[in-house]
């Protein structure tokens, strides 16, 4: 989970003390990218982020199941569809965006959306459509996340 952060100064000082390498996984973080590179770009963007989140939300037990051991959603810290459809892009972003210090982020929010994937993969050609649009706010969100918080805490200590 995100408490990797602070361990990644270790792995890289036992990375070049063995000299070696490592794999790093961010497939579920650069999703949660592309939702805040959406809610970013605004417009059609905005309404997919938003859609993806209502549906999330409404199928919430199906989607969180399959992860119920290595999940931990309050559903009372839950912002209500209805709620969250009145967001601009900066604050769909910021509740989204794994930065503690931020007062508008939320932990569920974040693993609801983490978990809510398939309905992404239900839009299909308009989900597609959308990172194609948009690929240059997603492309930055995925670049910084990856380069920042990934590599270089673990490469670049």
């Amino acid at each position: 989970g995100s408490d990797k952060f602070s361990i990644y100064p270790s792995i890289g000082r036992v990375l070049k003390k063995f000299n070696t390498g490592v794999h790093i996984k961010t497939a579920g973080t650069t999703w949660l990218e592309e939702i805040i590179g959406l809610a970013e770009a605004g417009n059609e963007g905005l309404a997919i982020a938003k859609e993806i989140y209502r549906n999330a939300f409404q199928r919430f037990e199906e989607l969180s199941k399959p992860y119920a051991t290595v999940i931990d959603i309050d559903s009372t810290k839950l912002p209500d569809p209805a709620q969250v459809a009145k967001w601009d892009g900066a604050a769909f972003a910021d509740t989204l965006r794994h930065e503690k210090t931020n007062p508008r982020y939320n932990p569920s929010f974040r693993q609801l959306l983490h978990v809510g994937y398939k309905i992404a993969a239900e839009m299909k050609e308009r989900y597609l459509a959308a990172l194609t649009e948009f690929e240059d706010v997603i492309a930055r969100n995925v670049t910084q996340n990856i380069f920042e918080r990934h590599i270089k805490p673990i490469f670049m200590i």
